[in-house]
């Protein structure tokens, strides 16, 4: 996979250039020297641990980007998730991970093959025949001669791999499905050896512990601004080591200055910042820059592929109904393209199984998916997992709608078990980290409201923290919503946009209780 352009022709900051020393100091000690593209087989019972972290802008993606060439050209096998070859003699290995797909998919769009830690977690078993297409693909075996594949196929596979690394995705350009190559899943059974983690202000101890028992070699990059998760009461698992092993980045790298989103998010660092001094600082920014805009309502055509940010359930709720009620959404059903959000899989301990086939292909908690249409069987949908590298899905589905003033939420359909669902077209702030989206619109009244509050956060003002994370979100325009009103869409929903696999993963067949 080619790094892109812009990325090989950026120096380090000094900062940066500290820090790469630093991991190449403990990758050399690990046995891999990045200096001389050498490596030696792994020693046991050896283990380092390292974090970098910094602020929006502060490079840390370029440097773990940097890190995974290096370590390529060194000879390390990159592992996917997607597949993992017939382990050779004293190779050694590299995992890039990141808590949730759409945090994955942002750095597969920098060039870097990262996959979610599910999917180190657990990994797919292929049928025999298709699997010698997979290591042929990986460079480990002969051209296979499979019934049912033609040698333009196989060329259309290779041609995919080559560019994208991905077996799957080079599959499924020869015409295949998810369900006719992959037989099932198991949990990883031996250790790897070098992970990069992203966006690991999200993980909880409960993840940590099970990469420490996979990596002995584990550096993670994180955001000490963001927000940490909610069950570990403003701690992150980066908080707690020591000094000699967390790497700070300070400087905004200097392809990010000048930028008005980003300027913003660095001036919540003044303790002295009120949020009423702070909202005219987006004025005078959006009077300046196009990529702030000061807007006088939520608009309901971009909450369809970018969720509103807000603070408090009760207005995420009232977002949404007022979302659905725009396009004109019938009470009993939803429309082809309404988002949603995986709350999770309701299924008992017996069904196993069926749990790692539907967490395997992106339907973890968290997930951000677009409704398609209803499945074959009752119950069922037909999905696209934002992020995922084979996004459309069909599983058994519970769909809750939460309603205003109610406890129990409205379920237009459901199956007996399977992945259940909330809407999505708005979510709080603390379940959109790790996400990225070109255009956010953050609700200004809910951080407004946060300010009166007065909570910290870790000692920080927790609006601030709000604030940061929901306007570092943004991509390349920011949204800053001020009245509580909704500007109605001028088409209605679909699903043109998407990106469609050559065909969709099954979970239908024989599974009528999944």
């Amino acid at each position: 996979m080619q790094m892109p352009a812009e990325t090989a022709q950026i120096a380090f900051s000094e900062d940066q250039a500290l820090a790469y020393d630093r991991i190449t100091e403990v990758l050399r000690s690990a046995g891999i020297d990045l200096d001389n593209d050498t490596w030696r087989p792994m020693a046991e019972g050896k283990s380092h641990l390292l974090a970098v972290v910094g602020k929006a802008g502060s490079g840390k993606t370029l440097l773990l980007a940097r890190l995974y060439k290096a370590l390529e050209e060194a000879g390390v096998d990159v592992v996917s998730g997607d597949y993992e070859s017939r382990r050779k003699k004293d190779r050694r290995t590299l995992a890039i991970l990141a808590p949730t797909n759409k945090a994955a998919s942002v750095l597969r769009n920098r060039g870097v093959p990262a996959t979610t830690i599910h999917r180190i977690l657990y990994t797919p078993v292929y049928d025999p025949e298709y699997e010698k297409v997979a290591e042929w693909l990986a460079g480990n075996g002969e051209r296979p001669v499979v019934e049912g594949l033609t040698d333009l196929a196989l060329d259309r596979a290779l041609a995919f791999y080559q560019t994208n690394k991905s077996v799957p995705g080079a599959l499924a350009t020869a015409g295949l499905r998810g369900s006719d190559f992959i037989t099932g899943w198991k949990r990883r059974e031996e250790p790897l050896d070098i992970g990069l983690v992203d966006e690991s202000s999200m993980l909880d101890n409960r993840q940590f512990e099970d990469l420490q028992e996979i990596f002995p070699t584990l550096l993670l990059f994180g955001d000490p601004a963001q927000l940490a998760p909610v069950q570990q009461s403003g701690a992150m698992v980066f908080d707690t080591l020591e000094p000699e092993r967390k790497l700070v980045l300070h400087r905004v790298h200097r392809q990010d200055k000048d930028n008005p989103i980003l300027d913003l998010a660095h001036a919540l660092a003044d303790d002295s910042l009120t949020f009423d001094t702070f909202e005219r600082m987006v004025e005078d920014a959006a009077q300046r820059d196009g990529r702030v805009v000061l807007a006088q309502r939520v608009e309901a055509s971009k909450m369809a592929r970018s969720p509103v940010l807000v603070w408090r359930n009760a207005t995420r709720i009232r977002l949404i109904h007022a979302f659905r009620a725009a396009y004109g959404a019938p009470p009993d059903a939803l429309l082809p393209g309404e988002p949603l959000i995986c709350d999770g899989l309701e299924l008992p301990l017996k069904h196993r199984k069926k749990r790692i086939d539907l967490e395997a292909r992106g339907l973890i908690k968290g997930a951000q998916v677009i409704f398609l249409g209803q499945g074959r069987k009752p119950g069922f949908s037909r999905l696209h997992v934002i992020g995922a590298e084979d996004p459309q899905v069909s599983a058994a589905s519970i769909v809750k709608i939460e309603m205003p003033d109610e406890e129990e939420p409205f379920i237009p359909f459901a199956a007996r078990m399977g992945a259940t669902f909330l809407h999505g077209a708005a979510v709080t702030i603390h379940k959109a980290q790790g996400s990225q989206w070109r255009d956010v619109q953050v609700f200004a009244p809910d951080l407004f409201a946060a300010a009166r509050v007065g909570r910290t956060e870790a000692g920080i003002a927790l609006w601030k923290r709000l604030a940061y994370v929901a306007i570092t979100r943004a991509e390349e325009r920011l949204f800053w919503v001020v009245r509580n009103r909704l500007a109605r869409p001028d088409q209605p929903l679909g699903v043109d946009d998407l990106t469609a696999a050559p065909a969709p993963l099954s979970l239908e067949s024989g599974e009528e209780d999944a």
